[in-house]
C-alpha cells in the first residue's frame, strides 16, 4: 500500500536522502519518495511486512520527526495542507528569530568593527585595560543570538551523531569554531591582562571572531527566510486548489434543510445549491436548472448549462438558478481531491534529470567538512597562523551548498505543475513532464480528439433550386428521421431543432438495414439513405451523383432523400463528424514546436485523409483497429521516435501506455488517471500544446537552477579555500561566504517562480469554423469557410460577468450566418464573423433578446 506521511527537521536535500536512505533500508519498503519542500513522504511498503510504527522509527532514528497527516474527511486537509500550516508557522518563528537576530548583530558588528572603521565609541571599551569589557561585551551580544538560532545546532550535531550530516551541520560547524576561537581569545586576553603582557592583549583584542558567528548565523536566518517565503509560493496552485472546496453544505434530511460540515456529506445525499454557492461535493442533478462556472476545475472560462442529468463537481460554482442534485463521489473521491493528490503526487516526485543532484548531495556535506579540515592543516601548515586556519575552515564550511543543489529540480517542478493545474493540465509525475520536453511525434486520435466526436449536418442542398434555402428539405428529413436512433439521424434532427424548424408529420416509420429510413408524409413515401437505397427504390440518383462524390471526398457522409412515390429526388445533407474549432491551430502550434503530427482513426481512408488535409496533419493512419493502434505507436518508437499520444483516455488506454507520454483529452470529471500521464481536463486539443511549452519550460528552468547552483560551488569553494589567494591575494570573509551561500538558494527559487508568469497561448483568429453553420446550395457544393465571410464588432451595455458573456454568445450563435463569435468581458464587446447577408439589425435584436443593449456595430 502507499502512504503518506509528514516529516519534520529537514533543512536540505542532504537531509531528504538521508530520510530516504533510512526508510529504504526498512524490511518491506518497495518505494520512498520524500518530498523536501511539502515536508512529507510518500511509501510504497507490504502490510505485511511493516507498518507505519517501522516506518516512523526509521525516521526518528535518521534524526528527523515523522507522523501520519491528521484525518479528515474534507479533500482540503491533505497532507500538503497540513504541511503548509507547518510552512506558515515555522515562517513566523524564523521572523521572530532574523528580528531578534538583527537586534543583537547591529550593536555587535558595530563595536567590533568600530576600532578598525574609526566609528566613534564609548570610552571604556578604548584600551588595553578594558579590553577584556570589549571582549565580554561582544560575548554578551552573541548569546542571544546563539539562543533563538539553537535550531541549527541540535539538528546539526544530531544528524552529524548519527552519520548523516547535513547543511545545518556545516553552519553548526563553522560558527562553533568561530565562537570557540572567540572564548580562546578571551582566555588569552585574561592570561594578558593577569602577567601584564599588553602585546599578547593587544593581539587576541583585536582578533575575537564572535562578530563572524554571529554574522554567519544571522545571514544565513536571513536566507533561509526568505527561501522559505518564496516556496511557500511555489505552492500557491496547490493551496488555491484547497481553498476553493466549501466548507459546509446544504442538504435535504427528512424533508428538511440542513446545513452541515461538508466532512459529513453522504454518498445520496440530496444536496440544494442556491445561486452563487459553490457546489460542495460531485454529484447528478435531479431538478432544476442553473449555469455552473467550473473554471476552476477545466479553466473554461464559459459557464456550462446544468439541468436534470447532468454531472456536477465539487468547487464549482453556481452562476444563476437554484437547482438539488445527488451526491454520487464525497471526500477524497471528488474530481477536486483527485486535481489535489495528481498535482501533490507530481510535486513530490522525482525528474530524471535531478538524480544527478541527488547522488552529488547525498555525499557533498561529507566531502565539504573533509574538504575544510584540509583546508584548514594545509593553511596552519604553511602559515603557521591559527587565523588563516581557522578562516578558511569556516569559509568552507559556510560557502558550501547543498541546498542550491537540491532546490533546482523539486521547486520547478512544483510551480511547472501546478501551473499547468491552473490551465486545466494535470500532470502525474516529474518524470512524465521531463519526457514531454523530448518528444518529437505527436500522435492524435481522431475521433473525440481532432474531432467533435459526434456528426453535425455540414451541407444542405435541394435538387429543386427554385426550393428555397433547404428548409423545407431539413424538416422533412427531420421528421423522417425522428424515430430513428441512428447518429446520422440525431444529426440531422438536433440540426432542425438548432433551427427552430418543426419536424413534418411522418407515419409508417421502418429502418432498412444498410440502407436507410422510409416513412409516408401526406400521401408520399418518402425515403432517406444511401445511393444503393435510393437506385433500389427505382430512383435515378444522376442529378445528385457529382455533389454526393464531392462531399464524400471532403470526408462526409451524404445522404440521399427522395420522394419514392413520385420517383424523384428531394435533395442531399451531408452529415460529418466536424473537427474541433481549434484542432486546426492546435495542429500548426505543434508544427511550430518541431514537432511530426499523426492522425490515427479507424475510419476510411477517403474521410481520414479528408480530415487530415483539412486540419493540416503530415501523415495520417487510417483503418486501424483499437487493438492494433498500440502497434502503431510501437512501430513509429522502432523508428527511433519519441512519441506522444493524446486520446480520450479509455478506448486509447493499450496506447497512451505504449506512448513515451500518454495524455487524456476531455477526461472532464471522470480523469482518466489510469490510463494516462498527463490529463487535460477540458476537450480542447490546445491543452497539449500548452502541455508541450510548460514542459519545455520547466527543464530550461531547471537546466539553468542546477547550471548555477554547480558553477556557484565550483567557484566557491576553492575561493574560500585559498586557491585563489596567488592571484587576488585576499583571503575569503566568512561572513561574506555566509551571504553568498543564502543568496545561493534564494536566486535557485527566485528563478523557478518565473515560471509562475508562464501563458498559455490562445489565438481566436486562428480557429477553424465552427460545425454548426451549415452550407445550403441548389445545385453545387459549397464547402465549410469556402463562403465569403466578414467580421463585425459589436459594441453591448450591461455585461457584467462571464454568464453575461455566455448569454449573448449564445443569442448570437443562433443568428442564422453567424459562423463563430468571441466575446471579450475585457472590452464589453463581441466579435462576429458572419456571411455578408447577415444585417446589423438582425444581431442587435439577438442582443436585445439576451436583456442587453447594443451600443454600436463596427
Amino acid at each position: 500500500m502507499k502512504q503518506k506521511y509528514l516529516v519534520t527537521g529537514m533543512t536540505c536535500t542532504a537531509c531528504s536522502a538521508h530520510v530516504e536512505k533510512a526508510v529504504s533500508k526498512v524490511e518491506g519498503v518497495c518505494a520512498v519518495n520524500v518530498n523536501l519542500l511539502g515536508s512529507s513522504m510518500l511509501v510504497d511498503y507490504d502490510e505485511g511486512r511493516t507498518g507505519d510504527a517501522a516506518i516512523i522509527s526509521a525516521v526518528e532514528a535518521a534524526g528527523y520527526g515523522a507522523a501520519l497527516p491528521a484525518k479528515g474527511g474534507a479533500p482540503a486537509r491533505t497532507a500538503a495542507a497540513q504541511a503548509g500550516d507547518s510552512m506558515a508557522a515555522g515562517l513566523k518563528a524564523m521572523k521572530r528569530r532574523l528580528i531578534t537576530s538583527f537586534l543583537f548583530l547591529i550593536p555587535l558588528f558595530y563595536l567590533s568593527m568600530g576600532h578598525m572603521m574609526g566609528w566613534p565609541l564609548p570610552h571604556i571599551f578604548h584600551g588595553t585595560g578594558n579590553a577584556m569589557i570589549f571582549a565580554l561585551t561582544q560575548l554578551l551580544l552573541l548569546l542571544p543570538i546563539l539562543y533563538v538560532n539553537d535550531k541549527y545546532y541540535k539538528v546539526g550535531f544530531k544528524t552529524l551523531w548519527k552519520h548523516s550530516p547535513n547543511m545545518d551541520s556545516l553552519i553548526a560547524l563553522g560558527s562553533s569554531a568561530a565562537v570557540l576561537y572567540g572564548l580562546v581569545a578571551l582566555y588569552q586576553i585574561a592570561w594578558g591582562l593577569g602577567h601584564g603582557d599588553a602585546a599578547l592583549v593587544d593581539k587576541w583584542a583585536m582578533d575575537l571572531y564572535l562578530e563572524s558567528a554571529g554574522m554567519i548565523l544571522t545571514l544565513i536566518t536571513l536566507g533561509k527566510f526568505l527561501e522559505t517565503r518564496s516556496k511557500g509560493k511555489t505552492g500557491q496552485a496547490i493551496a488555491r486548489l484547497m481553498d476553493l472546496a466549501p466548507k459546509t453544505a446544504m442538504v435535504l434530511r427528512n424533508g428538511t434543510e440542513v446545513e452541515i460540515p461538508v466532512e459529513e456529506v453522504q454518498v445520496g445525499d440530496l444536496v440544494v445549491i442556491r445561486p452563487g454557492g459553490r457546489i460542495p461535493v460531485d454529484g447528478v442533478v435531479v431538478d432544476g436548472t442553473s449555469s455552473v462556472d467550473e473554471s476552476a476545475l477545466t479553466g473554461e472560462s464559459m459557464p456550462v448549462e446544468k439541468g436534470p442529468g447532468d454531472k456536477v463537481a465539487a468547487a464549482a460554482i453556481n452562476k444563476s438558478g437554484s437547482f438539488r442534485f445527488e451526491a454520487t463521489r464525497v471526500g477524497e473521491d471528488t474530481t477536486l481531491a483527485q486535481m489535489i493528490r495528481l498535482v501533490e503526487e507530481a510535486s513530490a516526485s522525482k525528474a530524471p534529470i535531478a538524480k544527478l543532484a541527488d547522488r552529488v548531495a547525498g555525499v557533498f556535506v561529507p566531502v565539504v567538512i573533509g574538504i575544510a579540515l584540509i583546508t584548514a592543516a594545509v593553511w596552519f601548515l604553511i602559515t603557521g597562523a591559527v587565523t588563516s586556519a581557522l578562516t578558511t575552515g569556516v569559509a568552507v564550511l559556510v560557502i558550501s551548498c547543498p541546498c542550491a543543489l537540491g532546490l533546482a529540480t523539486p521547486v520547478a517542478i512544483m510551480v511547472g505543475t501546478g501551473k499547468g493545474a491552473e490551465n486545466g493540465i494535470l500532470i502525474k509525475s516529474a518524470e512524465a513532464l521531463e519526457t514531454l520536453h523530448t518528444i518529437d511525434t505527436v500522435v492524435l486520435d481522431k475521433t473525440g480528439t481532432l474531432t467533435q466526436g459526434k456528426p453535425v449536418v455540414t451541407d444542405l442542398i435541394p435538387a429543386d433550386p427554385s426550393g428555397g434555402e433547404g428548409s423545407g428539405l431539413l424538416a422533412l428529413a427531420a421528421g423522417l428521421e425522428g424515430p430513428s436512433e441512428h447518429p446520422l439521424a440525431e444529426a440531422i434532427v438536433e440540426e432542425a431543432q438548432r433551427r427552430n424548424l418543426p419536424a413534418a408529420p411522418v407515419r409508417g416509420f421502418a429502418a432498412v438495414h444498410g440502407r436507410g429510413v422510409r416513412a409516408v408524409s401526406g400521401e408520399h413515401t418518402i425515403l432517406g439513405g444511401n445511393r444503393a437505397m435510393v437506385e433500389e427504390a427505382g430512383i435515378d440518383p444522376a442529378p445528385l451523383a457529382a455533389q454526393a462524390d464531392a462531399l464524400s471526398a471532403q470526408g462526409k457522409t451524404a445522404l440521399f432523400f427522395a420522394d419514392e412515390t413520385e420517383k424523384k429526388l428531394l435533395g442531399l445533407i451531408a452529415v460529418a463528424d466536424a473537427p474541433k474549432p481549434t484542432s486546426a491551430q492546435a495542429v500548426a502550434a505543434f508544427r511550430q514546436l518541431g514537432l511530426e503530427v499523426v492522425m490515427l482513426t479507424g475510419d476510411n481512408r477517403r474521410t481520414a485523409d479528408a480530415i487530415g488535409r483539412q486540419l493540416g496533419v503530415s501523415q495520417v493512419m487510417a483503418e486501424v483497429l483499437p487493438q492494433d493502434k498500440e502497434r502503431q505507436i510501437s512501430a513509429l518508437q522502432q523508428q527511433g521516435k519519441k512519441v506522444a499520444m493524446v486520446g480520450d483516455g479509455i478506448n486509447d488506454a493499450p496506447a497512451l501506455a505504449r506512448a513515451d507520454v500518454g495524455l487524456a483529452i476531455g477526461a472532464g470529471t471522470d480523469v482518466a488517471i489510469e490510463s494516462a500521464d498527463i490529463v487535460l481536463m477540458k476537450s480542447d486539443l490546445m491543452d497539449a500544446v500548452t502541455a508541450v511549452r510548460l514542459s519545455k519550460a520547466v527543464i530550461r528552468n531547471i537546466k539553468q537552477n542546477l547550471f548555477w547552483a554547480f558553477i556557484y560551488n565550483v567557484i566557491g569553494i576553492p575561493l574560500a579555500a585559498g586557491l585563489w589567494y596567488p592571484l587576488i591575494h585576499q583571503m575569503l570573509n566568512p561572513m561574506f561566504a555566509a551571504a553568498a551561500m543564502s543568496m545561493s538558494s534564494v536566486c535557485v527559487v527566485t528563478n523557478a517562480l518565473r515560471l509562475r508568469f508562464f501563458q498559455a497561448e490562445r489565438t481566436p483568429s486562428a480557429v477553424s469554423p465552427a460545425p454548426s453553420p451549415v452550407s445550403e446550395a441548389p445545385g453545387e457544393i459549397l464547402k465549410q469557410g469556402a463562403v465569403q465571410q466578414m467580421e463585425k464588432k459589436l459594441i453591448i451595455d450591461g455585461m457584467m460577468c462571464a454568464h453575461c458573456t455566455g448569454r449573448v454568445e449564445k443569442a448570437l450563435s443562433a443568428v442564422p450566418g453567424v459562423t463563430a463569435v468571441v466575446m471579450s468581458l475585457e472590452e464589453k464587446s463581441a466579435a462576429v464573423t458572419c456571411g455578408p447577408d447577415v444585417a446589423d439589425a438582425a444581431l442587435t435584436q439577438a442582443v436585445t433578446g439576451a436583456g442587453y443593449e447594443v451600443l454600436s456595430v463596427q
